[in-house]
C-alpha cells in the first residue's frame, strides 16, 4: 500500500470532483477560471498520484473509470467537510436554542439583579438553562472560566486577572447600616457617624471569597492605615441583614443591596466617614468563549440586567 503525499493540495481534489462531475477538462478550466492547460496537468498529476487514469474515451466522450467513481463521493466529503471548517458562526437564535449557560456570583450583589436576569433569560430563550453557582471561599473561578466548568463570573474586584476578558455591570456607592433602634442609631443622626465611631462599632462582614483576600472593604481601609471592629464573619452574605435587624451589628456594602431590606427590616443607614470607592461590578469571561454567538448573547442580557437595576 503506497503512502500518502505529504501535502494533498485542496484544489487538486476540487479539479478531481470537478473532472469526474464534468468530464471534461474545458469546463473545468471554465468553472476555475483556469487555462485549460493547467487543468490537463492536474489531471497527470491526479493519475499519478491514484495510479489509475480516472478519466477515459467514451463513446460520448470522457467517462470515469471504475476507480475514478469510487472517489467521487470521498472528494465531495472532503470538500463539504473543509469548507465547513470555515463558515461563519451561526447566529444564536434564543427563541430556538436549548442552550445550559454556568454563572457565577456572590450573594452579596443587589437582591433585584439575579431575579431579573433570570426573569430576562425565561423570557428570551425558554428552552435555556441557567445554573447560578455561588462565588465563595475555595471556588477557583480562574480555572473553571479556564477549564469550561464556568461560562460567566459577576462580581467586585480590585483587580481582576488581567488574562480575562472584562466588562463593567454597574457601581455601588458605599453606605453603613445598622437596626434603626438599636442605642447608636437612636443617639445619632444618620450624618453624624465620626471615624472612632465606625471604627469601633461592632461589624460584621462576609467571609473571604478568595484566601488571603480580605475583601475590598477592610483592603482599602488597610492601606489607610485603619482597622474595624469586625466581630461576625458570615459565610451567608443574604442572611446578615436579618442578623442587623436582631442585634447592635454594623454591615458596610452596596446602596443597592442595602435598600431592598432598608424599610422592610427597618434598618438606618448611614454615610460612612470613610472615602471608600464605589464597588464595582464587573462580568468576567474568558478567551475560549469570547466569540462564541450564544456566549456574546449571555452577556449582553447581564449587561441589560445591570442597566435596568441602575435606572430603577
Amino acid at each position: 500500500m503506497s503512502a500518502l503525499p505529504q501535502h494533498l493540495d485542496l484544489h487538486l481534489i476540487r479539479i478531481l470532483y470537478l473532472l469526474l462531475v464534468e468530464k471534461n477538462v474545458s469546463r473545468v478550466a471554465l468553472k476555475l477560471n483556469q487555462p485549460q492547460p493547467s487543468i490537463s496537468a492536474s489531471l497527470r498529476k491526479l493519475r499519478e498520484l491514484t495510479g489509475d487514469p480516472l478519466l477515459v474515451r467514451g463513446a460520448r466522450g470522457m467517462v470515469p473509470t471504475q476507480h475514478g467513481e469510487s472517489l467521487l463521493a470521498p472528494a465531495k466529503r472532503i470538500l463539504d467537510e473543509t469548507e465547513s471548517l470555515f463558515l461563519k458562526k451561526a447566529p444564536f437564535v434564543p427563541q430556538e436554542e436549548a442552550r445550559t449557560f454556568h454563572v457565577a456570583a456572590p450573594d452579596y450583589l443587589d437582591s433585584q439583579f439575579l431575579p431579573n436576569l433570570v426573569a430576562l433569560l425565561r423570557r428570551s430563550s425558554p428552552s435555556s438553562r441557567l445554573k447560578i453557582h455561588s462565588l465563595g471561599a475555595g471556588v477557583d473561578y480562574v480555572r473553571l472560566l479556564s477549564d469550561g466548568g464556568m461560562d460567566l463570573v459577576i462580581a467586585n474586584w480590585d483587580e481582576p486577572p488581567e488574562h480575562l476578558h472584562m466588562s463593567k455591570l454597574f457601581e455601588d456607592p458605599i453606605v453603613c447600616v445598622m437596626r434603626a433602634d438599636c442605642p447608636y442609631a437612636l443617639r445619632t443622626d444618620s450624618n453624624k457617624m465620626t471615624l472612632n465611631d465606625y471604627l469601633a462599632l461592632p461589624h460584621v462582614a462576609p467571609t473571604q471569597i478568595l484566601p488571603g483576600y480580605q475583601g475590598v472593604i477592610d483592603d482599602y481601609l488597610d492601606r489607610q492605615g485603619l482597622q474595624r471592629n469586625v466581630v461576625v464573619e458570615s459565610a451567608y452574605f443574604g442572611l446578615i441583614p436579618n442578623m442587623l435587624a436582631q442585634t447592635d451589628l454594623v454591615l458596610t456594602t452596596g446602596s443597592q443591596f442595602v435598600r431592598h431590606y432598608e424599610k422592610q427590616m427597618n434598618l438606618k443607614k448611614y454615610a460612612v466617614p470613610v472615602k471608600f470607592p464605589a464597588m464595582r461590578f464587573y462580568q468576567l469571561w474568558h478567551e475560549r468563549v469570547h466569540q462564541a454567538p450564544e456566549h456574546k448573547w449571555l452577556r449582553e442580557q447581564v449587561a441589560a440586567a445591570a442597566k435596568a437595576l441602575t435606572q430603577n
